[in-house]
């Protein structure tokens, strides 16, 4: 009988491991500097009626009250940006199969990048907790449906086209937790325009995190940059040719309902999150990255720097042309 053949790892993956497992240290810093206590952070509670308190259902109706003035649009886009949130489970799992990130295949090691990858998610994990009780509590949203969504998208996986790389996914977080600040913050501002204050609030501090999180990857690729200009200027042109998914996009997987591509017109047209600010994350890396200044380049990844140098002005061109909707088609709403 033949013995079988243990795969072996080609020299591209072998040398993106090795460092990855250098900038350990590194990432370290950044849980020590860019992650916050547990036991001062703020929490979801901080935000809430205190249910323990004897005018608990007058705080209850304060938060309905102002929630009212809400636009339909922007209660959609908050469901939205919450649904994404909860889906938690499914980015850790994600994050711990990267080559190179969880070589003890434990999620209880004290790895450094095993250990962000705990922290960074419970950091997370109250986005989703704080947005999803002030809806329920508002009476905006049809919850059920909400949950049916959640359920589906954490049932779905998830799956941000990466290859199963580090470089490549350190780009693609970098990408979208500039996305998700910018999606929060335009939230916020339409909230404060509504009256609602307190959720303006929320969505601020959110977006917040999202910021430090966003610091934190665009400086680990920035490392990488130093280390290895080649592989990185690959990686980065990779997923730009790939485009970036959505955490959302599998809440529509085998079955016909549009919900995100519904989710997604709203965004557009209300201006949470477009075409343009794509755009502009896109030239927001390209300078942070300096990759039109990155030297030491050969072959494939000398053109890929071209590629890149040019690709903002390219989808800001496009981002010109793009029209929101005219119709959008609500969900997740309370009748």
């Amino acid at each position: 009988m033949a013995t079988p053949q243990i795969p072996t790892l080609s020299n591209e993956v072998s040398k993106n491991l090795e460092v990855i497992t250098q900038i350990e240290p590194f990432v370290r810093t950044a849980i020590e500097t860019l992650l916050v206590d547990v036991n001062t952070c703020w929490q979801p509670t901080d935000f809430l009626p205190d249910m323990s308190k004897e005018d608990a259902l007058d705080q209850v109706r304060q938060l309905r009250e102002r929630a009212a003035g809400i636009p339909d649009e922007v209660i959609v886009s908050l469901i939205g940006n919450m649904i994404t949130e909860e889906a938690l489970p499914s980015y850790q799992t994600y994050f711990n199969l990267l080559d190179g990130i969880n070589t003890e295949h434990s999620v209880t090691s004290e790895n450094a990048w095993v250990t962000w990858s705990r922290q960074w998610t419970s950091e997370e994990n109250r986005h989703g907790d704080l947005l999803n009780k002030y809806l329920y509590l508002s009476g905006r949203a049809d919850m059920r449906q909400v949950e049916v969504t959640i359920q589906t998208l954490i049932s779905n996986g998830f799956d941000a086209n990466t290859d199963n790389d580090p470089y490549q996914a350190m780009i693609y977080t970098s990408f979208q937790e500039r996305a998700t600040k910018i999606s929060h913050n335009n939230t916020g501002k339409l909230a404060s325009k509504a009256g609602d204050n307190v959720l303006s609030r929320i969505c601020t501090t959110i977006a917040g995190d999202e910021g430090r999180h966003e610091r934190a990857y665009k400086t680990f690729m920035r490392e990488i940059f130093d280390i290895d200009p080649n592989g990185a200027m690959l990686a980065f042109e990779k997923m730009m040719r790939k485009q970036i998914a959505m955490p959302a996009l599998l809440i529509d997987k085998d079955n016909d309902r549009n919900m995100f591509a519904r989710f997604s017109a709203i965004t557009q047209k209300i201006g949470i999150y477009t075409t343009w600010d794509y755009a502009k994350i896109i030239e927001h890396l390209v300078e942070f990255w300096k990759i039109e200044s990155v030297t030491g380049l050969t072959g494939a990844a000398a053109k890929a720097q071209v590629y890149l140098s040019k690709l903002p002005e390219r989808y800001l061109r496009v981002a010109e042309r793009v029209k929101a909707p005219e119709e959008i088609s609500l969900v997740w709403l309370s009748c």
